[in-house]
């Protein structure tokens, strides 16, 4: 693992202490779209808490009668923590929600739609976060420079598991050596997605330190493969000088390379890097293709307009803010708080 810069590094940060109870840390889906009221999957809506989204399908399922393998889920969600999110399940029959219920998950709503929910299906989370013991001055300051500067869209320390062995494991599983957990997790189709796509987010966060400490964050390169921030298009830099003001006013950002053999390529400038990377590592593109359908590789956004809203409580402050899916929260905290510590580690964002 890496210590990643701070975009607020110049900024005190405001102290405390994130989660001392699970009600601090709430976390509310908002999904690409809603089921459609009609079809052979059912949709369920869940609140948890103190529960992974994978418990929560287990005892769905079991409640349903149908295999957890059949169920979908549009992204994990975080355990010590309330969180909302929909869930489906191919069941033949709309059950009384009451009989849905399971420590820790209660049943908000149910509906019907034509297809299974996938992976993705998310268009962003809500996140209202307790820091108690926090200066919410300082706090609101952070808050204001992320507003102009933009957010790293760095990976959480969660992505990676602990001391950073799932992305250890991707490595191994594309040039070795071969552990015994390296061949559990080939086998296991779970694992082998967890483990590769946790290398390819280790090295997209050293592509984008990087790039800050180049002082390139917000700037546009030759050959860079650009992302529209507001539909998520994509396109090639060709000249700096005119994408770079739209990058100062976040209509696009550089998409850094979430390597895999199908990743569209970056060119020039923006190309060296990335092999400069690849080599430092002693990886190469090609290396990727034994990762097959779980690392043919993306791009994503390096850098994120966020609005962060900081109230005043009794013991401190909350911090209300959006997020694209596949972005973390934690990245948020640290840019405010100024303490990996007090931001614990939990599923995702």
């Amino acid at each position: 693992m890496i210590p990643l810069p701070l975009v607020t590094a110049d900024l005190p940060g405001s102290g405390g202490t994130v989660r001392a109870v699970p009600e601090d840390f709430r976390v509310d889906e908002i999904p690409a779209y809603l089921p459609s009221g009609a079809g052979p999957h059912l949709f369920v809506r869940i609140e948890k808490r103190g529960r992974t989204t994978r418990d929560a399908v287990r005892a769905l399922a079991r409640a349903l009668g149908v295999a957890e393998r059949d169920a979908g889920f549009a992204g994990m969600k975080d355990k010590d923590a309330v969180t909302t999110q929909w869930l489906s399940f191919p069941a033949a029959r709309d059950p009384d929600p009451s009989t849905l219920a399971a420590p820790g998950v209660r049943v908000l709503e149910v509906s019907r739609h034509a297809n299974k929910l996938r992976t993705g299906h998310v268009r962003a989370n809500v996140f209202s976060i307790a820091v108690r013991g926090g200066d919410a001055g300082r706090a609101r300051a952070a808050a204001a420079a992320l507003a102009a500067r933009g957010l790293p869209n760095f990976f959480g320390p969660q992505r990676f598991g602990a001391e950073g062995r799932n992305a250890a494991v991707g490595r191994a599983l594309l040039v070795g050596p071969e552990t015994p957990e390296v061949r559990r997790a080939a086998r296991d189709r779970f694992l082998r997605r967890l483990s590769l796509s946790a290398y390819q987010a280790l090295l997209f966060n050293r592509w984008l330190a990087a790039r800050m400490a180049d002082g390139l964050f917000a700037a546009a390169l030759r050959g860079d493969v650009m992302k529209k921030l507001d539909t998520g298009g994509l396109f090639d830099c060709e000249d700096p000088a005119i994408d770079g003001p739209r990058v100062a006013a976040f209509e696009i950002s550089p998409a850094g390379p979430m390597f895999g053999h199908r990743m569209r390529a970056a060119s020039h400038d923006a190309l060296a890097r990335e092999e400069r990377l690849l080599s430092d590592e002693g990886i190469r593109l090609a290396d990727f293709a034994r990762g097959g359908g779980e690392a043919e590789g993306t791009r994503r956004a390096a850098r994120l307009r966020v609005a962060v809203a900081v109230e005043d409580e009794a013991e401190g402050y909350r911090a209300r803010f959006e997020l694209p899916k596949g972005s973390y929260a934690t990245v948020v905290l640290r840019e405010l708080v100024k303490a990996d510590a007090a931001v614990p580690e939990d599923e995702g964002a």
